[in-house]
């Protein structure tokens, strides 16, 4: 750690984050199942291979267009066993309430909860809840942790990214980010920006269905696209160029970036996946995403290389290159 003290920024998904929970959280904690820094811990239970992940929501606004608080805390869990290739089976579910919450927010909160976990398939089987001294809060805080299934005969992990390999996104980015920040800020565009918050599970069994050889999958939140590819080219000691022109980006969205002075490469989504498979399978998972309703949109952005290890280069429509860096720290706070 190079600070005496935690910043807002270390919680936002870059360097800073990085630097928090590899120079002093793990350290201390380590372990096999942990050390692997997944967005899931694969662990054994009688001959079982399960994934375990758990997850805090501190969202602001509490609602926001396209969703809200309690949708994302359901939607970013399963996404998270998901991408471990787990199909999500259980969650818990604990609060955090602030004195002077209304109670009929909650109510609307619980509602959208119970509506997204059964449309997902998943069941909220324990939790807890803790009410605090008005202003300690921020109104709500959720915290989910959830239990999936892995899929026999898959083995995903960021570290897994080969050479040769395409870079596959499901549509485009960063219209989470941008709704909550548009919502916070009481802006509005002419054409509404609806954040893209989604259970992906659907979308990733039908692409494990038809290529169990996947090598890597991370759902692209805090830091958006730039965070996960970098993270993949950092674990799997390898280099990914992706071109600027098939990156998929709303022009909406683009609009209120150039507005916000914010790069859509590192704004956060809630229901995009990264996907990394074998060149050669690329096709039949394009096939399989464009057949669900979360990935009509998808395309192939870019190639895993031998070159630039740990480096992530755009090809720009210029026709240059640029480094695409990890983010440092918080673009956009309090965004999931």
């Amino acid at each position: 750690m190079n600070s005496d003290t935690i910043l807002l920024a270390h919680g936002g998904g870059g360097l800073l984050m990085r630097e928090l929970v590899e120079g002093l959280i793990v350290p201390g904690l380590s372990n096999p199942a942990l050390d692997r820094l997944d967005d899931s811990a694969i662990v054994k239970a009688k001959g079982n291979s399960l994934a375990m992940t758990t997850d805090s929501y501190v969202v602001s606004p509490l609602f926001f267009p396209g969703g809200d608080i309690g949708k994302l805390a359901v939607c970013g869990t399963i996404n998270d066993l998901s991408v471990a290739g787990a199909r999500p089976l259980y969650l818990t579910l604990s609060f955090i309430i602030e004195e002077g919450l209304p109670t009929d927010t909650l109510r609307k909160v619980l509602q959208s909860i119970s509506e997204t976990a059964s449309e997902a398939g998943v069941q909220i089987v324990t939790g807890d809840t803790k009410v605090v001294d008005r202003g300690k809060a921020d109104k709500l805080f959720i915290n989910t942790s959830g239990v999936g299934e892995i899929i026999e005969g898959v083995d995903i992990s960021a570290a897994n990214a080969k050479p040769g390999s395409h870079v596959i996104v499901n549509g485009p980015m960063g219209d989470h980010g941008i709704a909550v920040i548009s919502k916070r800020e009481g802006i509005e565009f002419k054409t509404p920006v609806t954040s893209d918050v989604a259970a992906l599970w659907g979308l990733i069994e039908r692409v494990l269905d038809v290529c169990p050889e996947v090598q890597t999958m991370k759902d692209a939140t805090r830091g958006g696209l730039a965070a996960v590819l970098n993270e993949v080219a950092s674990s799997s000691r390898a280099g990914i160029v992706v071109r600027e022109k098939d990156i998929p980006v709303r022009d909406a969205v683009r609009g209120a970036c150039d507005l916000f002075g914010y790069d859509p490469l590192y704004v956060a989504n809630e229901g995009k996946v990264v996907i990394i498979c074998p060149a050669e399978r690329s096709d039949a998972v394009l096939k399989a995403m464009c057949a669900h309703p979360l990935g009509r949109e998808a395309t192939i952005i870019g190639e895993v290389t031998n070159e630039r290890i740990g480096r992530v280069l755009m090809e720009t429509n210029i026709g240059g290159q640029r480094i695409v860096d990890m983010p440092y720290g918080e673009q956009l706070p309090r965004i999931c």
